[in-house]
């Protein structure tokens, strides 16, 4: 694959509960990602975004990153990881330094001493903060400042969303990419991954609260002004309505993750009474027959439960009258069939699908613009985002050698010809020398003759 090795490589891995996805991804001229790699394997060690089990969870990287590599011809060396689970916490605190003189203006790098003394703030004793986001900055007690850089003042003050997550966890995760041969450039918090992805900026002025229903958890961020006000994970996600679907009709699970994604339905209202589904019996038994109304029944308690824990947390943000563009769904669970009427019904605001298809633009694969890949795009524009370096590089492989092989067959077969005509010269001057030597013995004096 030709490349400007100018250009800027991103390579990103999101480790989920039900599936573990690899991007190799490059900005083109519009703005937008061309998807060079993709890959996407079963993630069977990792259970509501924690790590469970290293090895297995290697494995699937390792799977997935061999795919991505092998579409894009690239070899990944560093990659953005995203992090998860119902270890994540979020805390607000304010902060301030005191600068040297009233002259100078406020710079970048004010701001960034900033927030590097949050990350010394106290934390719980196995915990570490994962992000420090600022939202609004005061100074000298004039507030409402978004941006001081450029700024004349002494006091510089901001209020701060900080995400902490447990060191364990955050720990296993880079774990597991290490051994799979690949740098953890940054743990980046799902559900702003997720945000980038799907939401505008008019959203987030406006005002809005993303939910990524993932496989085991579902995540939360709630914008205004522009502005985070407020993250939060949920430990419950598609893999809990599969479980139901498993318990309350009595069949396998691989069975009752087919009948969700391909029968079932968020209302139950809306679903048919006179259609039913065969599910094979087990050592020779009967098949069973599950009703689609008694189906969408299930999914509908389990996905209201998980509506009410989304809605708790946009109350909690305390933003739930500023959300002028309502909800945007995304991630795996987001494709549930009229999931997006059930959550408007239940929180009384507009809802829409988020898809990533407004940042991405892919040739390899249109898999990549469903909702359930909003995580990984969003990682990856996270990338492009931090002025970093690239996070891949060309494969190095063996270049052919037609020509040194020419030679060498050419040098065999020139070998005899060249011995035979350095022969013919080194005998022409031995057979010359002994003329002359002969000629000196047997020279005859013509006054003799």
């Amino acid at each position: 694959m030709n490349m400007n090795p100018k250009e800027k490589i991103v390579a990103a891995i999101d480790i989920g509960t039900t599936k573990i996805v690899a991007i190799i991804g490059k900005m083109n001229e519009t703005g937008k990602i061309d998807i060079l790699g993709y890959g996407n394997t079963r993630s069977t060690g990792v259970k509501r975004g924690v790590v469970l089990n290293i090895e297995q969870t290697v494995n699937a990287i390792r799977q997935a990153v061999e795919v991505a590599e092998s579409q894009a011809g690239l070899k990944i060396t560093d990659a953005y990881v995203g992090i998860a689970g119902q270890h994540i916490r979020s805390m607000r605190n304010r902060g301030y330094i005191n600068r040297d003189s009233y002259d100078e203006e406020i710079s970048k790098g004010d701001v960034q001493a900033l927030i590097d003394d949050m990350y010394k703030i106290p934390i719980d004793v196995g915990e570490e903060i994962i992000h420090v986001l600022p939202q609004s900055f005061i100074v000298d007690n004039e507030t409402g400042v978004k941006n001081p850089v450029g700024m004349f003042g002494k006091r510089l003050e901001a209020n701060f969303h900080i995400v902490i997550g447990q060191t364990a966890a955050a720990n296993n995760i880079k774990k597991c990419v290490n051994r799979a041969g690949i740098n953890v450039k940054r743990l980046v918090l799902e559900p702003l991954a997720s945000s980038d992805a799907v939401l505008t900026e008019d959203e987030k002025e406006i005002g809005v609260a993303l939910v990524d229903i993932g496989g085991g958890t579902t995540d939360v961020a709630v914008f205004y002004d522009g502005i985070i006000r407020h993250t939060a994970v949920i430990p419950f996600g598609g893999n809990i309505v599969t479980q139901d679907i498993k318990q309350g009709c009595n069949i396998l699970e691989r069975y009752a993750e087919q009948l969700k994604v391909k029968y079932g339905s968020s209302l139950a209202d809306k679903a048919q009474e006179n259609k039913v589904v065969s599910i094979p019996g087990i050592n020779g038994r009967p098949p069973k027959e599950i009703s689609f109304k008694n189906l969408a029944y299930i999914i509908q308690s389990r996905m209201e439960e998980i509506i009410a824990q989304v809605y708790f947390e946009i109350e909690a943000s305390g933003m739930l009258q500023y959300l002028g563009a309502g909800i945007v769904i995304t991630g795996g669970g987001a494709l549930l069939k009229n999931l997006s009427q059930l959550v408007a019904f239940k929180s009384g605001m507009d809802v829409r699908l988020g898809l990533p298809n407004q940042s991405v633009k892919s040739e390899i694969v249109e898999e990549v613009n469903q909702p359930n890949y909003a995580t990984s795009i969003g990682l990856v524009l996270t990338g492009f985002n931090d002025n970093d370096g690239c996070c891949a590089k060309p494969v190095q492989r063996k270049a052919p050698e037609p020509k040194a092989q020419m030679n060498e067959e050419l040098s065999e077969k020139e070998i005899p010809k060249r011995e035979k005509e350095e022969a013919k010269k080194v005998g022409k001057k031995k057979i010359a020398t002994l003329f002359d030597k002969l000629g000196d013995f047997f020279e005859v004096d013509d006054e003799q003759m």
